[in-house]
């Protein structure tokens, strides 16, 4: 199938369920991005619907909008970094905390490592409303300060004990990368893991400094008193200067899509990056097993077995990641497949949370549109 039929095919049979989406109110606007590889060819579709923000005023959703990837920075910037500094031999997978911040930590985190840092098994809490204080501080003074907090922060539970998903590990992620670096973390990530795939401008932190203007706003903020479009919308990481370990990447919906598409192809060692192998991006992204019922592999998600956002059809191998803000990607080596959903679910508030029942049903209608495709 040719890519316009092929684009043509997955606009017809995703437009339906989306723009009833947008009209029950789920998100005020969506992007979807969708790669299916076959050998080296590759077939890609991505379209927006919608609204890119619905106060002050409306705006319309363009495929250069940019979103707030929030947690998506997890994945595709902090953990691509560290996967960069271990290929150098800079850090290990099973260094303890102290020697990869190159500080000493109180001592009932002396056990953690990097792999239950990344594995959300380190005993950190998952959030702490940081910013609170931190605001009260020059700005130049905030990250130090941050990092002292989370490392005087008592563990929520022993290391290794059980899995919790937490922002706190991934902050404590990003100073290592700038430590062990020697570089701020989003110099490093455009220097290291972008620019040699041709996204150093397109997946940014900090995107009004960069010149960029077309933005999915997020939530009109009871703090900052205002609709946050191009601002990061993680408080914490807002307070640090909008670049952390755990958000602050944003992205339009093609430059998402072609990342999320080379680590299916670096997996399956069909593309090379210059600063990782495919056989360590693998290592990452198998589940760890190191604690039980947990599904997490080194940084990226994979399918829980009963009620993933993925939906029922997904591969069991398959990796992924959710953002707090409506944006998401999966990669299902098995259909050799990538999906991407990114939405402004959290504009103008937050407590809207109809994504959680619409992101399963868009994955499965994803996957029987293209079973149908095939059978044509």
């Amino acid at each position: 199938m040719g890519e316009d039929s092929f684009s043509a095919a997955c606009f017809r049979g995703l437009d339906p369920l989306l723009r009833n989406a947008v009209s029950r109110h789920v998100f005020p606007g969506a992007a979807v991005g969708i790669a299916v590889h076959s050998g080296v060819q590759r077939q890609a579709f991505s379209a927006c619907w919608g609204q890119a923000a619905l106060v002050p005023q409306p705006r319309q959703l363009t495929q250069k909008t940019l979103f707030d990837l929030a947690s998506l920075t997890k994945p595709l910037a902090t953990v691509l970094a560290l996967l960069c500094l271990v290929q150098e031999k800079k850090i290990t997978l099973d260094a303890p905390l102290a020697a990869l911040l190159q500080h000493d930590v109180p001592a009932e985190k002396k056990k953690i490592t990097l792999r239950h840092l990344l594995n959300h098994c380190s005993g950190f809490a998952a959030h702490r409303p940081f910013y609170l204080q931190l605001v009260n501080h020059a700005p130049q003074a905030r990250k130090d300060i941050l990092h002292d907090l989370i490392l005087a922060d008592d563990l929520v539970y022993p290391v290794g004990a059980r899995a919790l998903y937490s922002d706190l590990g991934f902050m404590v992620l990003g100073r290592m990368v700038e430590i062990q670096s020697g570089l701020p973390l989003d110099l490093y990530v455009r220097e290291k893991v972008m620019a040699p795939l041709g996204l150093a401008d397109a997946l940014v932190f900090n995107p009004v400094e960069k010149m960029k203007r077309d933005f999915a706003a997020t939530e009109l903020c009871p703090w900052r008193h205002k609709v946050l479009a191009g601002e990061v919308h993680d408080d914490n990481t807002w307070a640090v200067g909008g670049v952390a370990g755990q958000a602050g990447l944003f992205g339009d919906i093609d430059s998402v899509l072609s990342l999320a598409s080379f680590l299916l192809a670096a997996w399956q060692g069909k593309a090379v990056h210059p600063n990782f192998s495919g056989a360590l991006l693998g290592e990452f992204l198998k589940r760890q097993e190191m604690v039980r019922d947990s599904s997490w592999a080194l940084g990226f998600d994979t399918p829980s077995p009963v009620g993933s956002s993925a939906g029922r059809y997904i591969s069991p191998a398959s990796v992924g990641h959710l953002g707090f803000t409506g944006t998401s990607f999966w990669i299902d080596p098995a259909r050799e497949l990538v999906m991407v959903l990114l939405t402004n679910r959290v504009h103008p508030s937050r407590a809207n949370n109809l994504i959680r029942e619409f992101r399963p049903l868009f994955h499965e209608r994803v996957m029987e549109m293209l079973s149908n495709l095939q059978k044509t």
